[in-house]
């Protein structure tokens, strides 16, 4: 992974793993208040094609969207493994806020650093945990 896609992928973090979140409470609500059938209707034979429960509908909708919520888990991961080789301090406070979703402006604002210095930080960051993805990668190719 190149240091631009850890870059994005630490821009990314804040909402995704917001994502996760919330699609995780809403697959748990998805069967929430169905009833089972009873009787002569539980055995009958249901039609076939496309399915016009919109319960059913709901949770297709929502299991497509799940998909997209386990790359986002996978990516969140990936960089949840790598926050320990950030072991300045000032790196290690700027990686902080970017993962709480604020902005290089408010980071240094907050930090009293400039904007620029910010960047650098940041692209720090980026590089440190690039070269940690690349080094795993090299050990398990050993293995």
């Amino acid at each position: 992974m190149t240091e631009k896609q850890i870059e994005q992928l630490l821009k990314d973090y804040h909402w995704m793993i917001n994502s996760v979140k919330v699609m995780r409470e809403n697959l748990r609500d998805a069967g929430d208040g169905l009833t089972a059938q009873y009787g002569i209707e539980a055995v009958m034979p249901k039609g076939k094609g496309e399915a016009s429960d919109p319960v059913f509908r709901e949770v297709i909708r929502r299991s497509k969207h799940h998909e997209k919520i386990s790359g986002y888990e996978s990516k969140v991961k990936m960089i949840q493994e790598r926050i320990h080789v950030i072991e300045d301090v000032r790196e290690a406070e700027v990686l902080h806020w970017i993962l709480e979703g604020k902005g290089y402006s408010w980071i240094a604002r907050h930090m009293g650093l400039s904007h620029t210095h910010i960047k650098r930080l940041f692209s720090s960051i980026a590089r440190q945990m690039a070269e940690n993805v690349q080094d795993v990668q090299n050990v398990q190719k050993c293995i």
